[in-house]
């Protein structure tokens, strides 16, 4: 398979391919905690072993270019210039990490890249988060090599870059959750992360006779659209709000389930009310989805799951009727524990907790009752969890 990449990118880039050398980054699923790394709260994602493969070589040169195996239009761009390309449909993500490494003190060099993109796009599952740690190894390992630096990779530096490149060029607000399962995913295991300090704890993915299958609506989404931003702001002023009462609150993880049933009528707004109520109650969905997985209580994880998900539709309002009528029909198949959307919604993929012997009567039923709804197919997945960004030795 990388022979054949190799060939693909010297029908690009030409030469030799001494010097070539390939990367790859993940997607992810979160499997409950969903729009809550932004408010400094808890999520539990795990990554995928779907992945973004890039194959770098430097240049003599402050020259970068890119390429994508399913698209044919060369980006050329220079690394003293990047402000110029933020207006970029694809290429942005990446020169938007190439921007951000350089301001934290990173020496890159010229390179051309050429990507082999295997996370759906649009699809919920973090294809940007995969694009950008793969970009952000792969320019700190030829500029290290580059300029004779010698040093490990710090991953989750990397992570809060690619986090800062969405906000600072792509212009969207997100948490860091997905670039950071991106960097520091482990094979068959979850990530129960505190995004308020970044500590983190490894917790086997064991779900004995069970399996999780995503199902993508294949609705892509944007989320540099206004509502995921607008979400992001309702936050902001039901925590501004909720201050006069707690002061010292940063986030609104700080905020408890007991405080917030004390305290809600301090939020004049019912829609301000509503965004905060998911946030508080979905942050004690994580932590007891994470002691229920520990301990085998795979029924009471997927209960959790599903409340996760109904607190999406009713309070956030982020699922839309592509995503409820998937979770809808997964619900009415016998085997299934659990079913929600995952991701920031408005189309994208939901992630059920389906029986072993029940998965291909699953994908059957959910994809003709969807077709029905809908009027057009979804996707299936059944999903492990694989390893975050690495280079990848041939």
């Amino acid at each position: 398979m990388y022979q054949e990449f190799i060939e693909s990118f010297l029908t690009y880039f030409e030469g030799q391919s001494d010097g070539i050398r390939i990367f790859k980054s993940p997607g992810r699923v979160n499997l409950i905690g969903e729009h809550t790394d932004y408010n400094g709260g808890f999520v539990f994602p795990a990554a995928l072993t779907m992945d973004t493969t890039v194959l770098a070589r430097p240049r003599n040169d402050r020259q970068i270019n890119l390429i994508a195996t399913d698209l044919k239009q060369m980006v050329r761009a220079n690394l003293d210039e990047l402000d110029k390309w933020k207006h970029l449909r694809w290429g942005n993500y990446q020169l938007g990490v190439a921007d951000e490494l350089q301001k934290a003190g990173y020496k890159l060099c010229g390179c051309d890249l050429m990507y082999d993109d295997k996370v759906p796009l649009g699809s919920g599952l973090s294809s940007s988060a995969a694009i950008e740690i793969a970009t952000a190894v792969a320019l700190v390992a030829l500029g290290d090599s580059y300029h004779g630096i010698k040093r490990e990779i710090d991953m989750v530096d990397l992570a809060k870059i690619a986090q800062k490149a969405e906000h600072n060029y792509i212009g969207v607000k997100c948490g860091i959750m997905d670039q950071f399962a991106s960097a520091m995913g482990k094979k068959n295991m979850a990530i129960f992360l505190d995004c308020r300090d970044l500590t983190w704890e490894m917790v086997p993915l064991v779900m004995k006779g069970y399996k999780l299958v995503i199902a993508n609506t294949n609705i892509k989404r944007s989320l540099g659209s206004e509502k995921y931003n607008e979400r992001r702001s309702e936050c902001e002023k039901g925590l501004e709000q909720l201050r006069h009462i707690f002061p010292d609150a940063s986030y609104l993880r700080d905020i408890s389930v007991d405080d917030f049933l004390t305290y809600q009528e301090e939020i004049s707004d019912e829609t301000i009310r509503k965004r905060v109520a998911h946030v508080v109650y979905e942050n004690e969905r994580v932590i007891k989805a994470v002691e229920a997985l520990k301990k085998d209580r795979l029924e009471e994880f997927g209960e959790l799951m599903n409340a996760s998900h109904d607190s999406l539709r009713d309070l956030y309002e982020v699922t839309g009727v592509e995503l409820d009528t998937l979770v809808e029909q997964a619900r009415k198949v016998e085997g299934v524990l659990g079913s929600r959307m995952t991701g920031a919604g408005f189309g994208g993929c939901t992630v059920s907790l389906v029986r072993e012997d029940k998965v291909q009567e699953f994908i059957e039923r959910v994809g003709k009752a969807y077709n029905k709804v809908i009027g057009h197919d979804a996707s299936f997945y059944i999903t492990e969890a694989g390893d975050g960004g690495r280079e990848i030795i041939y």
